[in-house]
């Protein structure tokens, strides 16, 4: 039976108060005690952090030099920091990092080996300050964890980079001091040490081509064999980092790998099957999945194939997740179904809509945001983002677009998201996302408000109903561009094919000295926005092209102002179909056309300044969208079509369509055609 005296000094306070005795030994037996309590039990961790335990296990390793102190107090420090983040917060507070670096040169070697282990469990934490990879002090210090010989530094060092290369800069710094051979080294040794090189290596390729050249050119293709042949190792965490790693070569890599196709095939059975697993590796899994499907329609198909969507709707139903998880999974699902179709589908089908949703509640905001993209992507039509790419033709050609705005409408597979009681419960709550007090968060709602009210008639009442066009009216006028460019894309799609009384009440609400305001924003990408927002305004009635011309034709000046000075493609492009859309309208709305297009001088016409866009090769949208303004004032049957075909010809404008029959262009070739069958039949020669 213990003696009282014995029991006394088993109390944590007694222990914690022995922690700063001058007796060397009582010293030392205290640090074993509080070590052997606190390992894996967070609760005894948590109780001696409120005792003030930390500062005095840190006072320790930076005071004393007795081997055994040193590695007990170093030992207790990684203890303190595993699992646990008061213990990493308590210990960053007290200035622990510094000690434990300096004693990475102790001649002991099991006092560098704890210390080392310690360090590298609080640079793995999140709440670990970052290294700036282009201090001197920072490159030094990796200098000399990287030709150190004790492989437990090494380690420390490949945590490290991990963390700290998110520039071409910092990793081309980390590069310059041989980190990459060393860390090659590593791969052959222990498991802790691979999963340490593997985790730096995912962070020093990414995008970037030339350390990824390198890499491969390594060993001649030695390094890359390694890599690849731990994609079969035993370890499921070495598996997830080397599919880490082999998809941020392939994605940064300028030329294809010869088995590429067949490596990323196996890559992705791989990554299905970790999605099981427990704790960090199936967490982090998701996010690795998305990375190596991101923008490829055949890499997203195969994932379907091997049944990724099923799991991870499995997860998200079933209820409680660990945030990050739930936000991998969310950014996963948002990636598998941004092209294809059937995903979208299946997402719906197995009732999934219903908890994204609900995450757009969640308290933190990484999930919040990938539960909007998510919703941005479920709700995307192929059809709608191939006319985005390809400059809303569809716009511009009236009987294609109403065709295909009806088969927009019979997809099956978007059925689930367009009746009016599931429009309620998901408009609402993304509508809240508006006024999140997080820009981030402001934005990703703001992406899936483009997608929803691009054509889902029960999602704009809903949205009108909700106030939702006020708010983003005054998110456009916000000084945050990101917000203004992303609200002019919401407003922007919320007139795509919208009837008379939805544009005059979104232009009443926005007014004219807004949108003039936001057509010369000072940010390119804004402008654009602004144009294709009036481009859709004006597409359709000869009323809706008049909505231009209110207040003296502020609107339509503005546009044909910035065409004047506008140099990018995409801006001239918006611009040029804003004006070929009020070509259709009445004989008055083609006159201001017309007077945009040609100069009258003295009497005498001057040559166009339209024809720097009918000669326009950077670019062939910025030709195609000319070709269909000169089509559409050429159009017959118009009272004074006669008068605008010479003026045309005068201008030169008729002389630049007739050297473009042979255009590398299609799309051009075709229009041009139409051009001149329209002028031809009026018996005007040019």
């Amino acid at each position: 039976m213990p003696s009282s005296s014995s029991v006394a000094l088993n109390r944590p306070e007694e222990l914690v108060e022995q922690l700063s005795s001058i007796d060397g030994n009582a010293k030392l037996r205290a640090l074993r005690d509080v070590k052997n309590q606190i390992i894996g039990n967070k609760t005894k961790k948590n109780n001696y952090i409120k005792l003030g335990a930390i500062p005095k296990v840190v006072e320790i390793l930076a005071n004393e030099t007795d081997a055994a102190l040193l590695v007990e107090s170093a030992v207790s420090v990684g203890s303190f920091a595993r699992d646990v983040d008061a213990g990493v917060k308590a210990l960053l507070e007290n200035g622990v990092l510094p000690h434990l670096v300096r004693i990475l040169r102790n001649s002991d070697n099991k006092v560098v080996e704890a210390c080392a282990r310690s360090l590298r469990i609080i640079i793995q934490s999140k709440l670990a300050p970052k290294y700036d990879m282009l201090e001197d002090n920072s490159i030094e210090l990796l200098r000399s964890l990287l030709t150190s010989q004790n492989e437990n530094v090494l380690e420390v060092a490949a945590s490290i980079i991990a963390r700290c290369c998110e520039t071409n800069e910092e990793q081309q710094a980390v590069i310059d001091v041989g980190a990459l051979e060393r860390l090659v080294c590593l791969l052959g040794n222990s498991m802790n040490r691979r999963e340490a090189s593997l985790d730096a290596l995912v962070a020093l390729v990414k995008n970037n081509s030339q350390i990824t050249l390198m890499l491969i050119g390594l060993d001649n293709g030695g390094a890359l064999a390694t890599i690849i042949k731990l994609l079969k190792y035993k370890s499921p965490r070495t598996r997830l980092l080397s599919c880490m790693c082999l998809s941020n070569i392939i994605h940064a890599s300028p030329s294809s790998y010869p088995q590429e196709k067949e490596l990323k095939v196996e890559m992705l059975s791989i990554l299905v099957k970790l999605l099981d697993e427990p704790g960090q590796v199936g967490e982090a899994t998701p996010y690795a999945l998305a990375d190596l499907v991101a923008n490829s329609e055949e890499m997203q198909k195969l994932a379907f194939d091997e049944k990724a969507i099923e799991k991870l709707c499995s997860f998200l139903c079933k209820g409680f997740l660990q945030d990050k998880h739930l936000q991998g999974i969310l950014v996963a699902l948002a990636e598998l179904c941004s092209r294809l179709e059937e995903s979208r589908r299946q997402v719906l089908d197995l009732q999934a809509q219903s908890p994204i949703t609900t995450a757009f509640e969640h308290k933190s905001i990484g999930v919040r945001v990938a539960a909007c993209s998510c919703i941005k992507s479920i709700s995307r039509s192929v059809k709608v983002h191939d006319t985005e790419s390809a400059g809303f033709k569809l716009i511009l050609w009236h009987y294609y677009a109403l065709i295909s705005h009806l088969i927009f409408f019979v997809d099956q597979n978007l059925r689930t998201i367009l009746t009016s009681e599931t429009s309620e419960n998901l408009v609402s709550p993304l509508f809240k996302l508006l006024d999140d007090e997080t820009p981030e968060v402001q934005v990703a709602a703001l992406g899936a408000i483009s997608n929803i009210v691009l054509d889902f008639i029960p999602h704009k009442k809903v949205f009108f109903k909700c106030g939702g066009v006020g708010q983003l009216i005054q998110l456009a006028r916000s000084m945050d561009p990101m917000l203004r460019l992303n609200a002019m894309w919401a407003l922007r799609n919320l007139m795509y094919l919208a009837d008379m009384a939805v544009k005059q009440k979104v232009m009443m609400e926005l007014t004219t000295s807004t949108l003039t305001s936001l057509i010369h924003d000072h940010e390119e990408f804004i402008q654009e926005q602004a144009l294709a927002f009036v481009r859709n305004l004006v597409y359709g009635s000869v009323e809706s092209v008049q909505l231009v011309f209110a207040e003296n034709g502020r609107i339509f000046n503005s546009v044909v102002s910035l065409l004047e000075i506008a140099t990018r493609p995409e801006i001239c492009t918006q611009g040029i179909y804003v004006l070929s859309n009020v070509a259709a309208g009445n004989e008055y709305h083609k006159e201001q056309v017309m007077r945009s297009l040609t100069q009258n001088i003295d009497g005498e016409c001057m040559p166009s300044t339209w024809i720097r866009f009918l000669q326009d090769f950077s670019n062939p949208h910025v030709r195609i969208a000319a070709v269909w303004c000169i089509m559409n004032l050429s159009y017959p049957d118009s009272p004074g079509l006669e008068m605008r075909i010479a003026r045309l010809s005068d201008a030169g404008v008729l002389a630049q369509i007739q050297k473009m029959t042979d255009d590398q262009c299609l799309d051009v070739k075709d229009r041009v055609k139409t051009v001149l069958e329209q002028v031809t039949s009026i018996g005007k020669s040019l």
